[in-house]
């Protein structure tokens, strides 16, 4: 707290300091009202300042052209003298050899506290857009924090002449008060949340005041935002208005689920019914892939076949004329060719196209095996295997070949149990659709009927 001097007239101030405690702007008064022209509201040249660090004194002086000010940033402890205060040095006489008094307020700015400031927002209408006929009184409440980071630009937008903190609080806190009825006014239009959620709806609104309310703080007041808390959003429940809103909207609600409710349902169908033309497209495509690579190998197969029967039709007719190669160009040495003579050259050339055909044969049978190689054969059909009981031993397992020459010798028959992979018990064979079909083919016709009476 300040020093003051205890005289009630011509009183000198020796120590200008700041003693609070939590402040954000503290303005330091003598013991009279500040910028009075009596003596004791003097600030006497050479009376001691003291700053500490983190705070800002700022000396404002009224003139005819308007406030001025000097500012001196702690820390600080030093006389007030012309080498600190150029400003003074411009406004005050040089008479009694500096001595003498001067005006001026004082201010200590706080640059590294804040300070918390809580607000209430009374009761204001609200409307839901579906439900225009019916509004809600809305309350408010929360508070904020402020501090100040650019102490040029705050004294420049509030000059400092007469400031008052509590009356500079009222203005920033009117200033909270618009901003929070205004949003929460037009939240349910231009944000889509309805009225009786807006309670439910804290952190979405925080989140849409905060940064308006922090441009605000800069432009306007020249402070920062430290921290914004909308805490409570509260309707008035007991009013008319608000229950029979409720009930319009519950009503919406309720339709507007089943709405959507229809809305998925269809999607789902639609998917569904995508989903199973595709599976079937897909199946299509895979049995004709299947189909034209069956055909394709049959195809080759047959094509090895036609092979064979056209190169060996064409080597029988090669080998047809190998008998009458000897007698080309026959005739005895004499050139006689009625008389039929063997003939050296034809047999020659039959040499030669006899080995040609066999190597050619060679080469065709060559063909023909890699054709019918099983390893380019489709896989064989899957057979059932069975397994037979026979005087209380299990036997097998048996492929269909093997079961019907245990049928033709008579050791499996229609009594017999059988069981393959598949069955969920052992069953007789007669009752086997596969095993009783062989049994068939083996079981002997019924004994003739009995001759007439009589013949």
């Amino acid at each position: 707290m300040a020093i003051f001097g205890k005289k009630t007239e011509g009183g000198m101030l020796d120590v200008i300091r700041c003693d609070e405690a939590n402040y954000l702007v503290w303005k330091w008064r003598p013991s009279g009202a500040a910028n009075s022209s009596q003596k004791e509201n003097a600030i006497r040249w050479g009376s001691s300042l003291r700053v500490k660090d983190g705070e800002v004194a700022v000396f404002v002086y009224k003139q005819e052209s308007g406030p001025v000010q000097d500012f001196i940033e702690g820390p600080f402890d030093d006389v007030i003298k012309t080498a600190n205060f150029p400003v003074i040095s411009n406004i005050i006489g040089m008479a009694y050899a500096g001595q003498s008094p001067f005006q001026a307020e004082v201010y200590f700015i706080n640059l590294s506290g804040n300070l918390k400031i809580d607000f209430r927002v009374p009761f204001f209408d609200v409307f839901d857009p579906r439900a225009q006929d019916f509004s809600v009184r809305m309350a408010a409440g929360g508070s904020f924090r402020m501090n100040i980071t650019e102490y040029r630009a705050f004294i420049r937008l509030h000059r400092l002449v007469n400031f008052e903190l509590g009356n500079f609080a009222d203005l920033v806190r009117d200033a909270v008060v618009r901003r929070v009825k205004q949003t929460v006014t037009n939240a349910p239009s231009d944000h889509g949340i309805p009225v009786l959620q807006l309670e439910r709806k804290l952190d979405e609104m925080n989140a849409l005041i905060t940064p308006a309310l922090g441009k605000v703080f800069q432009e306007e007041f020249g402070v920062n935002l430290q921290s914004f808390d909308l805490a409570s959003i509260e309707p008035n429940k007991d009013t008319d208005e608000y229950r029979q809103l409720r009930a319009v909207t519950g009503d919406l609600e309720l339709a507007m689920r089943q709405k959507q409710n229809e809305v998925n349902m269809r999607n789902l169908e639609a998917t569904q019914t995508i989903n199973a033309e595709n599976m079937s497209e897909t199946l299509r495509i895979q049995r004709e892939q299947a189909e034209r690579l069956a055909a394709l190998q049959t195809q080759q197969q047959y094509l090895g076949a036609h092979q064979i029967n056209q190169q060996t039709a064409v080597l029988t007719a090669a080998a047809d004329s190998l008998g009458s190669m000897g007698n080309m160009g026959g005739g005895n040495l004499g050139g006689d060719t009625a008389a039929g003579g063997f003939n050296p050259a034809g047999v020659m050339a039959g040499m030669a196209l006899g080995g040609a055909m066999g190597g050619q044969m060679a080469n065709m049978m060559a063909n023909m095996g890699q054709q019918v190689n099983p390893a380019n054969m489709p896989p064989p059909l899957p057979q059932n295997l069975y397994h037979i009981s026979l005087n209380g031993q299990t036997a097998g397992p048996f492929n269909v070949a093997q079961l019907q020459q245990l049928a033709a010798a008579g050791q499996l028959h229609a009594a017999v149990h059988v069981w393959t992979a598949g069955m969920a018990a052992w069953e007789p064979a007669a009752k086997v659709a596969e095993v009783a079909a062989l049994l068939q083919q083996f079981t002997p016709p019924p004994p003739p009927p009995p001759p007439a009476a009589g013949i």
